[in-house]
């Protein structure tokens, strides 16, 4: 890409060595090709920025697009090029001007023969003839001013041939050369109609008028035929040139609606409501599928096109904005989440060594009972925190079971064979131990479910429920084996 910038570089760099006033149209092309592939370098670029930094788990804030060395050069070579236009436009205007002054004063004179009652014909023809010479090696005048000076010039030709009645065959010889090239410009005007480039035809229509102004009379009775002819073939080229522009504006309307109905439809996401990656995700698949969308529609009119982008700029920049928000607040949420959780495994590690084991029990199941209701942490935490703290529970619970197992076994041995015959004893301890696991297990998984979504509440419900019927029945066997130790 950055190959393909600096040949529009140097291209351009080479049309400033030219007549600024002839590559207007090729100026304009190279800017709208470099811009257009700048703008998609730096989107690809900050498109990837955004990626990289979701996949490091953060969100990308305040990109800027980076210093592109191409984009300065080209820039400034358009603003050398401006420099220049602005320079020949002011040295075209005072030409014009000084060419205004030498045509008025040409007017003046020929005014003055056509108007005198009476005149030195040969002298005055010559004069004529000086006057008209030196009308053709006078460039343009001010355009508001062409069309007047024009009419007076060939007014006052008209009447002074009129007027001096010159020799007949003088004359027409005259009118015999002035026919022959206003035929070749007719016939010139006509061949332009194949000309598909409509744009270079009515440029170059324009120029075949400058001719037929510059070029004197023909006899009187060709006049309007011949001026008929001409007028005919350039009302054709006309008409396409004004087909063209239709043709251009109706295009630059239709596009107008479909950037509007883009606009449109990114407002139409709410993600005011939006609560979960999963819906940021969607959302910005569908706004990177309608900027695409807008990369392939040509220009707006030229009066709304500058509007309409920034009204498109400014939804979607109003989107990533509410998109970085949201994300910022999750995270500070994380973070929050995992300052809570790591102080209750703080708290955990400091009563899992306790021997007080039923305080400690009733202690560490009002945490796991808090860890609850704590939300989410960053994925990159959860397996870790919540093995560490079930890990300390465990490790008290473990002991705490090893201790009652402990204490059983000997009370079991104290009993002697009358126990261990009956078999009672064996069969409630193996029950109780059992129970108690299945508790554990239960207590152990209803923790993934909690807040997941409805169904997984409805789990959470059931799966307490089954929990509360085992505490109860561990309560009444638990009271059972106590009978059994106080019988004995």
């Amino acid at each position: 890409m950055a190959n393909d910038k600096q040949s529009l570089v140097d291209e351009l760099k080479s049309l400033l060595e030219q007549n600024v006033t002839e590559v207007k149209d090729k100026v304009e092309a190279l800017k709208t090709q470099f811009y257009r592939q700048y703008h998609e370098e730096q989107a690809a670029l900050k498109k990837a920025a955004e990626e990289a930094a979701e996949q490091a788990g953060q969100v990308l804030e305040n990109w800027q697009p980076t210093l592109d060395e191409a984009e300065q050069q080209f820039r400034e070579l358009l603003n050398a090029y401006k420099t220049k236009r602005a320079e020949v436009a002011k040295q075209i205007e005072e030409e014009q001007a000084q060419n205004l002054l030498r045509k008025e004063n040409i007017l003046e004179q020929m005014k003055t023969m056509a108007e005198a009652e009476t005149a030195d014909v040969m002298d005055n023809l010559k004069k004529m003839k000086d006057l008209q010479a030196e009308w053709k090696t006078i460039g343009a005048v001010p355009a508001p001013k062409a069309q007047e000076v024009w009419k007076k010039y060939q007014q006052y030709q008209e009447q002074f041939y009129d007027l001096v009645k010159i020799n007949i065959e003088l004359r027409d010889l005259d009118f015999k050369k002035n026919l022959e090239m206003k035929t070749l410009l007719c016939e010139a005007a006509e061949k332009l109609k194949e000309n598909k480039n409509i744009v270079e035809a009515s440029r170059a229509l324009q120029q075949l008028h400058d001719e037929w102004a510059e070029i004197g009379p023909v006899a009187r009775e060709l006049r309007e035929d011949l001026w008929n002819r001409f007028k005919e073939a350039s009302s054709a080229i006309n008409k396409k040139h004004q087909a063209y522009f239709d043709e251009l504006h109706a295009k630059e309307a239709e596009n107008l609606e479909k950037k509007q109905a883009i606009i449109a439809k990114i407002r139409e996401i709410d993600y005011s409501s939006f609560k979960s990656n999963k819906q940021w995700d969607k959302a910005v698949e569908t706004i990177q599928e309608l900027q695409k969308e807008w990369r392939t529609i040509g220009f707006a009119p030229k009066k709304q096109n500058q509007a309409i982008y920034d009204e498109y700029r400014s939804v979607c920049e109003e989107f990533f904005k509410a998109k970085s928000t949201f994300y910022k607040d999750m995270r500070d949420m994380f973070s929050e989440n995992l300052a809570k959780k790591r102080a209750l495994i703080e708290k955990a590690e400091a009563l899992k060594d306790s021997e007080a084991w039923a305080e400690t029990s009733a202690a560490l199941v009002e945490l796991q009972k808090e860890w609850k209701t704590i939300g989410p942490v960053a994925r990159k935490y959860s397996d870790e925190i919540w093995k560490k703290f079930t890990a300390t529970c465990d490790e008290f619970f473990n002991k705490k079971r090893e201790v009652v197992k402990e204490t059983r076994n000997e009370r079991h041995r104290a009993r002697g064979e009358k126990v261990l015959a009956s078999g009672d004893r064996d069969k409630l301890v193996r029950m109780y131990t059992n129970l108690q696991q299945e508790i554990k297990t239960a207590e152990n998984n209803i923790l993934f479910f909690t807040g997941k979504s409805k169904s997984g509440n409805k789990l959470v419900e059931d799966m307490q429920k089954k929990i509360d019927g085992l505490k109860k029945q561990l309560a009444e066997l638990e009271e059972k084996i106590n009978q059994i130790d106080a019988a004995e």
